[in-house]
């Protein structure tokens, strides 16, 4: 389906990234989920088609494309195997952060390699108390000389255990509240970095997150991102982005799910006829296409925005908001389409489900997005 503000060249690349995405993602999707398997299995693949730098112009190692066509490859890769956009998500929180906080020093040190699939990035903002509120965070960044000393820890830390560098986010000011919020880049071989065994989670199973722990980590100043205070203000922009990218993994899975819900409409036979004979199923099919449209339209304007350099906080917290929950929505109702069949584990669509259900949750939740909005309108 052609879509308004998509090129033929967002769409060639796309296409690209979908076959990959047929060919060897979706394969191995239930063998990922079923035993926990970690997604970055399929980095260098990804890295060969330019996919692990999408999000970094070609002087930094990207492939320099549009963010159109970075968030039409990621819907691809989500209808394959949510666990691999969200391992793809987490990177880009952590290089984003350096593209939009960093010098070019650290630019250079950190993207090319980031870009080429060498390095994996992660993104350490949510911490076990505080979620992700500046105000509540307890991670520390004390200086000491030419260095920091950083003590605390993050939890649901994607990447983390595979990741060459997180971008960390600790209070130097303790008092200032959001202001009081600095940026660092920590390379996780560094002494006193402790990663945990992986969470046992619901869904996006191959999307490892890990509680790390920073006992008195020195990281030099040349790897603070930006001034002191600044990082509250690049984790925004940074999660601007990344809301997209939650957005695009949620077109992914419930295209994948009305398609399997099609498919299985038109093939299973009841009193002699296709499911998609029946009325109620029609109603069903019909609700589950407006709303996966009414998303995508949501998150086109939003791409549209970012594309031309415009701010699009309000248009990034409604799209995410609303495809996150539009989603939940289309999943189960084609689990319901299948009836009993889509309770079990011979089909995809209890992983669809369960998928679907952290999107209303991380890069802020529903009620998050709705503080946004209203915070927006209201001026």
């Amino acid at each position: 389906m052609t879509r308004l503000g998509v090129t033929e060249e967002d769409q060639a690349l796309a296409d690209a990234v979908a076959r990959y995405a047929t060919e060897a993602i979706a394969p191995l999707a239930s063998d990922i989920d079923a035993h926990e398997r970690s997604a970055t299995c399929h980095v260098p693949g990804l890295a060969a088609l330019g996919v692990m730098g999408m999000n970094l112009p070609e002087r930094w190692g990207g492939p320099g494309v549009t963010p159109t066509a970075m968030l039409l490859s990621l819907v691809e890769i989500s209808r394959a195997c949510a666990a691999t956009s969200s391992m793809i998500g987490a990177h880009y929180l952590g290089t984003d952060a350096v593209l939009i906080g960093g010098d070019d020093d650290q630019r250079g040190r950190y993207l090319p390699r980031a870009a080429s699939g060498e390095w994996l990035a992660g993104f350490a903002l949510t911490e076990p108390r505080g979620g992700s509120h500046p105000a509540d965070l307890r991670t520390r960044a004390v200086r000491d000389g030419d260095r920091y000393r950083i003590d605390g820890v993050k939890h649901f830390i994607s990447n983390a255990a595979e990741a060459k560098f997180l971008v960390v986010f600790a209070k130097t000011d303790a008092t200032a509240g959001a202001r009081g919020v600095s940026a660092f880049i920590v390379d996780t071989d560094r002494p006193g970095v402790k990663v945990s065994a992986p969470e046992k989670l619901m869904g996006i199973r191959g999307g490892h997150a890990f509680e790390v722990a920073f006992e008195s980590v020195e990281v030099p100043l040349a790897n603070r991102l930006g001034d002191e205070g600044s990082g509250f203000k690049t984790a925004m922009k940074v999660l601007d982005n990344s809301r997209l990218d939650v957005a695009a993994t949620s077109l992914g899975i419930a295209e994948a799910a009305l398609a399997a819900a099609l498919d299985w409409a038109r093939e299973r036979q009841v009193g002699g006829e296709p499911l998609a004979g029946k009325q109620g199923i029609q109603w069903m099919l019909a609700d589950m296409k407006l709303r996966l449209e009414a998303a995508w339209g949501l998150t086109m304007q939003a791409l549209a925005l970012r594309t031309a350099g415009q701010p699009f906080t309000l248009q990034s917290a409604m799209a995410k908001l609303y495809a996150s929950e539009m989603v939940a929505f289309v999943a189960d109702t084609a689990l319901q389409i299948y009836g009993g069949y889509g309770f079990t584990r011979e089909m995809p669509l209890e992983r669809y489900v369960r998928d679907a259900r952290i999107l209303r949750i991380y890069e802020g939740s529903s009620e998050i997005q709705r503080n946004i909005i209203a915070r927006i309108v209201l001026g």
